[in-house]
């Protein structure tokens, strides 16, 4: 008959084994496991130690033996288990990431669970798991644009630098126009929000006319100068810059970031500016919107006024949003820019080398 092994513990392994025995926050079996080596050390049997624990003879004796082999991290971690033998071969699991990440299913432009599934010969749930292990999401796509004006990187650096280092006795205005916005009322009313559920809104709506609202932001301070029109002509540009010129201090020059919409480089705009000398234009790249700060606050006023908003009118419309800039302007909140213009240089080469390797494929 087999016996147990003899345990002789040195004052380090004592010590560690009475903590562990009587931590309130240890894990139950790890406290199990100290208290078998300890009684087997006062030179116990199994299976009295098995019987004053209440627990069985093969433990105590599995963790007997384990810790005479590997003394206390032999305790202090579970035995390794063989597990059992993955139901997909490896070679399955890289056929289907192949196929995700390089194919396209038949007549489709993405794969599905059940497409990749019915291609692989597996089921949907082990795609759903491979595709989960590997990060990929096949029914979700992101847009994007990368400039290609010739002058990026000196429109980029010029833009940049008046977020970072504005010019002394001066204003920096991000203007932009938001067009096309419908007054769109809802053919049902709505229900509130309630416990348990989210409110409702209907998926058709009655389109009432359409305004333009053009605004420009303080970058320094959040504050916005906003007015809406019918249309988004160079006239209509010239009377917002000569609300911008009426709205703010006289003695400050002003420096207008916009983008390359024709209606901003009309020969009537450009000689309107010539006459004011205070005004300085600053252009955007080309396919570059998202250097401008104004399109941040556009999306704020769409999310919090006009996407949920009923309007039976394009008058209830404007007076809509120039309450929420009213509103915006007491308490105004600046959208703080810290990219460098370096880092976003070295982000847009690298999304250029990485196209021209897809194009040459």
């Amino acid at each position: 008959m087999k016996s147990a092994p003899v345990i002789t513990l040195s004052d380090s392994e004592r010590r560690s084994l009475e903590s562990w025995s009587r931590g309130r926050s240890t894990q139950a079996r790890r406290v199990l496991r100290a208290k078998i080596v300890l009684m087997a050390a006062e030179g116990k049997t199994n299976q009295a130690i098995a019987a004053e624990l209440r627990t069985s003879k093969p433990t105590v004796g599995r963790w007997r033996s384990r810790f005479a082999r590997l003394r206390v991290a032999g305790i202090e971690k579970d035995a390794p288990r063989p597990g059992r033998t993955p139901a997909v071969s490896a070679k399955t699991v890289d056929l289907i990431v192949r196929k995700t990440t390089q194919e396209k299913p038949e007549a489709a432009t993405h794969w599905s669970t059940r497409t990749m599934a019915k291609a692989v010969g597996v089921s949907k749930d082990t795609v759903q798991r491979i595709w989960a292990a590997h990060g990929l999401k096949p029914h979700l796509v992101k847009t994007f644009k990368v400039s290609n004006d010739p002058q990026f990187a000196e429109k980029l650096e010029d833009v940049v630098g008046l977020y970072l280092s504005p010019p002394e006795h001066a204003l920096v205005l991000s203007c932009d126009e938001k067009t096309q916005i419908q007054a769109l009322d809802r053919t049902q009313k709505g229900l509130p929000i309630h416990l348990g559920r989210c409110g409702t809104m209907t998926h058709d709506y009655k389109r009432n006319g359409t305004t333009t609202l053009f605004a420009a932001l303080a970058v320094a301070e959040g504050k916005v100068i906003g007015t809406c029109m019918q249309k988004h002509r160079h006239q209509e540009w010239i009377k917002f810059l000569k609300l911008i010129d009426e709205e703010t201090p006289p003695e400050l020059d002003l420096h207008l970031i916009v983008d390359n919409y024709a209606t901003h480089k009309h020969p009537k705009v450009q000689a309107w500016l010539k006459r004011h000398k205070r005004f300085h234009i600053h252009f955007t790249p080309t396919s570059s919107s998202w250097l401008n700060l104004v399109e941040r606050w556009f999306r704020e006023i769409t999310d919090k006024r006009i996407r949920r908003g009923t309007f039976r009118s394009v008058e209830q419309l404007i007076q809509a949003i120039i309450e929420y800039i009213d509103h915006n302007n007491q308490m105004p909140r600046p959208f703080v820019w810290t990219a460098k213009a370096n880092e976003i240089l070295a982000k847009v080469q690298r999304a250029r080398k990485t196209l021209e390797k897809t194009q040459s494929v």
